[in-house]
């Protein structure tokens, strides 16, 4: 390398004849020719040396021509391979191009406002929940998403996968946001669709969600991951970078670490942006739906008549309802942190909604409120008074009967 330089200065600075470089680096004249003629430095090149799949290669390539996508494994054993399987496979690597096709990937753009990746993520940690009881990420999944021009990311651990608590989050996030994506994606979540007969088909309460936000929710094809390219890298950003340490007392607790990690994510530098997420927000925000001026109806809605009992079960647990409504119609309204009902309009009942599992949570109010119409409906009246009663003597009896009183 040292020499070649040499003589590229001494014959195009110094102008200097082939004969007198050669005899001041000390090489042949050749060499000068030759390291003049080349356009770069020289470089070292093994030769290639055989190998024992070279008397193979004839017969890997005919079953590569005819079959592409053959497993090295299957080649091994229909060409009778009796050495080492990585000498072979390291060799169909090499062949394999020239006969499958290039499937080059494609890279996406995203303009403002277009589109959000959506998904759930289980995290590999157990939360306690209250009542000596710890939950599972299977039990409690975090629901993601990343905007497509911003990548601007959002997180929310959820008390579970079920559709009332799935568009309850949902809700909750597109709320803190500010604003809708014109598209949202997503896998073939239950509660969201799936596809049948190689068409989307999107439940009936997604189908009234995106109805009331005025947006468009697609379905991924099933094995197709490239499709939520953002959303699973930024579900291997948080294994890496927000669970490696950290201890959690609650779900509160895991939600409140969660918002700080990602305030800080979302200002750091984007590598394919070439700038922060926050650098981006305002102007995806601005190119999205705006958020609808009535809420969509989320959480867990229903009507019932109460029983005697006035308890209600919601997600495995009880909650109390005030007795004074028992036999009577309420409205229930539940959503991720409250338990509410109504009779006529009335609150009724309003309790924390609890994420552990076969729990009994009673009011106090309520509890005192039972005991007295207990009472109330079970009160024995008291019998009347006793009056005095004349007592006669039998004689006087006797005397009316025409009796003999003596007679023995």
């Amino acid at each position: 390398m040292e020499n070649w330089a040499e003589i590229r200065r001494l014959r195009t600075a110094e102008n200097l004849p082939i004969k007198v470089i050669a005899r001041q680096v000390g090489c042949s004249r050749n060499t000068v020719k030759a390291a003049l003629a080349s356009e770069g430095p020289p470089k070292y090149q093994r030769a290639a040396k055989a190998t024992i799949a070279d008397a193979f290669e004839g017969r890997i390539r005919e079953l590569l021509k005819d079959y592409p996508t053959m497993p090295a494994t299957v080649i091994g054993e229909r060409i009778g391979w009796p050495h080492s399987a990585r000498t072979l496979s390291e060799r169909v690597a090499v062949l394999r191009p020239l006969y499958l096709p290039p499937d080059p990937a494609s890279r996406t753009s995203y303009e403002a406002g277009e589109i959000a990746q959506c998904d759930f993520w289980f995290p590999d940690v157990k939360i306690p929940v209250g009542f000596g009881q710890s939950r599972t990420a299977k039990q409690l999944p975090v629901l993601t998403s990343v905007t497509g021009y911003s990548r601007w990311a959002s997180a929310l651990l959820l008390p579970s996968r079920t559709a009332e608590d799935l568009f309850a989050g949902w809700w909750q996030q597109l709320q803190a946001f500010g604003a809708v994506p014109r598209v949202m994606v997503w896998d073939g979540e239950g509660a969201i669709g799936r596809w049948r007969g190689q068409r989307p088909e999107l439940t009936a309460d997604c189908q009234g969600f995106r109805g009331t936000l005025a947006s468009k929710v697609l379905i991924c094809k099933p094995a197709d991951p490239e499709a939520k390219g953002l959303v699973e890298r930024f579900h291997d950003y948080l294994e890496r970078s927000f669970l490696p340490g950290r201890t959690f007392d609650s779900p509160e607790d895991f939600n409140a670490q969660l918002q700080v990690f990602l305030a800080k994510a979302n200002i750091r530098h984007h590598r394919t942006l070439g700038c922060r997420p926050a650098d981006r927000v305002d102007a995806d925000r601005a190119a999205m739906l705006a958020l609808p001026p009535v809420a969509p109806v989320t959480g867990w809605r229903w009507s019932t008549r109460l029983p005697r009992d006035h308890y209600i079960r919601l997600d495995s647990n009880d909650y109390s309802i005030h007795p004074s409504v028992i036999g009577r119609r309420i409205e229930i309204a539940a959503g991720l942190q409250r338990f509410q009902a109504f009779c006529d309009g009335r609150l009724v009942a309003d309790h924390e909604r609890i994420w552990a599992k076969h729990q009994t949570l009673t009011d106090p109010a309520h509890a005192a409120a039972g005991k007295a119409l207990r009472q109330q409906r079970f009160t024995v009246a008291k019998p009347p008074a006793e009056h005095d009663v004349q007592l006669r003597c039998l004689d006087d009896y006797d005397a009316l009967l025409g009796v003999d009183g003596g007679a023995a």
